[in-house]
């Protein structure tokens, strides 16, 4: 087992700002733990094609996608969890008759079951991405599916909750919940890369902002929350750093030690 450290960092809200811009401090932490030698991953609930820019730009090569159901090490994919098709094909059954859209997520596309609707232009916008979901009803018939987004409201998400034992719903943003295998999380596929790479679980250090960064802030040895966190992802963690527009990446590094 090695004794290098690697550090996972969350997307949106943490190695992103607000308005989704990579700070230039952030950016330069970066550099510096791969000078160090120390192991840069990301953790996420986007798809991998959602972000390959800012691996580049990061030089960042490992990552946890979909919230820890789809893992790749070195451009190879060590772990996938999708979701259970026949599920899949009850919960969107039950969706429509609420008016209720979704967008079925696989390794390289992500479809939505309606043409349009204005639930999913204003959420999947505030992302700030280029790709966006194009309408393909079947199209979780035909591919692996390891995340699909229920477009709903908050006081409607417990309606599903009580119906799919199946699945986690985990809340992202006020119109929009990302629907996951149940028991499926970030911490499980950190768990998976750190075996592939024989890191030693003291030395997993993690950053994120949100709700779906609970389990892996508080499964890892060095979990921090951002300033900017929700309140129960700032109590899952071990350390609390500063808000992301306030060079909280760096805050947080020289915190735990990574960073002079």
């Amino acid at each position: 087992m090695t004794d290098k450290k690697i550090i996972f960092f969350d997307i949106d809200g943490t190695l992103l700002d607000h308005d989704k811009k990579l700070p230039q401090s952030t950016k330069e932490a970066i550099k510096e733990l791969n000078k160090a030698g120390h192991e840069v991953a990301i953790a996420t609930g986007r798809a991998p094609f959602m972000y390959e820019d800012l691996r580049e730009e990061l030089g960042i090569y490992n990552f946890v996608s979909y919230n820890g159901q789809y893992v790749e090490v070195d451009g190879e994919m060590i772990y996938g969890n999708p979701l259970d098709k026949d599920k899949l094909e009850e919960i969107t059954e039950l969706a429509a008759t609420n008016d209720h859209p979704l967008v079925y997520m696989g390794k390289k596309a992500m479809k939505a079951n309606v043409e349009q609707h204005d639930h999913i232009d204003e959420s999947i916008g505030t992302l700030k991405v280029e790709a966006f979901p194009t309408h393909d009803p079947d199209y979780f018939k035909m591919e692996h599916i390891y995340q699909t987004l229920l477009f709903c409201e908050h006081e409607e998400e417990k309606y599903y909750e009580e119906k799919f034992n199946a699945f986690d719903f985990i809340r992202w943003h006020p119109l929009s919940v990302d629907v996951l295998p149940a028991g499926g999380s970030k911490a499980k596929g950190i768990e998976k890369m750190i075996e592939k790479l024989g890191i030693n679980p003291e030395n997993v250090y993690a950053f994120g902002d949100g709700l779906n960064d609970i389990e892996m802030l508080s499964t890892v040895a060095h979990g921090v929350a951002m300033g900017n966190a929700h309140e129960e992802t700032k109590e899952a963690a071990r350390y609390l750093s500063k808000s992301v527009d306030e060079d909280g990446i760096v805050h947080g590094l020289k915190m735990v030690g990574l960073l002079k």
